[in-house]
């Protein structure tokens, strides 16, 4: 894999959650083409196992672990298989999060006809499903939590290492129909400051990456047609991404390799860097 910057993570052992994915496994196998040794974890380990031979067949070391960013003690066994394959953690990508349909609303805009019609299919405001809320944000809240409490207890005795947390464009402006996954990705971003604050006197930086708009395996549906076309919420990102395009895997990995090198990137702390497309930016007029 080319990377577009040319950094030396010989030594060093990253762990990804979320890996078997297109973006985080893009970033897992980037830090592999940097010479670091990479555990891929996630939920489903043949997505894991994936990325992990795409990483070795580029000449690099990796292993795919079967872990659930939810469960303390799958991420406790996770992180002793990690430790005995390839030493402790000194990079951790907290990639895993997502979306749930109870969760989310049917239509943009509430209206007061919808309030008391029962439409099959429909789901307003008022519909929205505590537990599938609550997973939500335990998913990317928790799935975040959870795995650095598993993995940054070596790097803070050993005074050094880096967590890069993966926040979204909604944490800067909420989308529509997706309060849920919204609000979850908003509390990513201030955790990243907390911990950052938190984590200060042990020599662990932590940042977040927030993307805007890439095709991902979650996401494709919601976006592409069958014929491969723009669906109508397609359009309307793509035309308040000044760039007028949905980014690309490997437009992530420029700020992923800076933010993890020291020397690059070492007194950034507690920042979060949208890698948008000018989203974020850009006022609608």
């Amino acid at each position: 894999m080319k990377t577009p910057l040319n950094i030396d993570l010989k030594g060093k052992v990253a762990v990804v959650t979320g890996g078997g994915g297109v973006l985080c496994g893009a970033m897992a196998e980037a830090l592999g083409a940097c010479g670091a040794k990479v555990a891929v974890l996630d939920l489903r380990k043949d997505a894991a196992d994936k990325v992990t031979e795409k990483i070795k067949t580029d000449g690099g070391a990796a292993i795919g672990v079967a872990a659930n960013v939810l469960q303390k003690d799958s991420l406790e066994e996770a992180a002793k298989i990690v430790a005995a394959e390839f030493g402790f953690c000194d990079i951790l990508l907290n990639g895993a999060g997502g979306n749930h349909p109870k969760g989310t609303t049917s239509k943009e805009f509430l209206e007061v006809e919808d309030i008391d019609k029962t439409v099959e299919g429909l789901s307003t405001f008022y519909d929205l499903d505590p537990d599938g809320v609550q997973f939500v944000f335990n998913l990317n809240f928790l799935g975040t939590l959870l795995p650095t409490q598993a993995f940054t207890k070596e790097m803070a005795k050993n005074g050094s290492g880096v967590v890069i947390n993966v926040s979204s464009m909604n944490a800067f402006t909420p989308l529509t129909k997706i309060p849920a996954y919204s609000a979850a990705k908003s509390a990513i971003s201030n955790f990243t400051q907390w911990l950052a604050v938190h984590m200060s006197k042990v020599g662990i930086r932590v940042n977040a990456i927030a993307p805007g708009f890439f095709l991902t395996d979650q996401n494709r549906a919601l976006l592409t047609n069958e014929d491969g076309s723009f669906t109508p919420r397609a359009e309307k990102i793509l035309n308040n991404t000044p760039m007028g395009r949905f980014g690309k895997p490997e437009e992530l990995l420029g700020t992923l390799l800076w933010l993890v090198d020291e020397d690059a990137s070492g007194f950034v702390n507690g920042a979060v860097i949208p890698v948008d497309g000018a989203f974020s930016a850009y006022s609608g007029v």
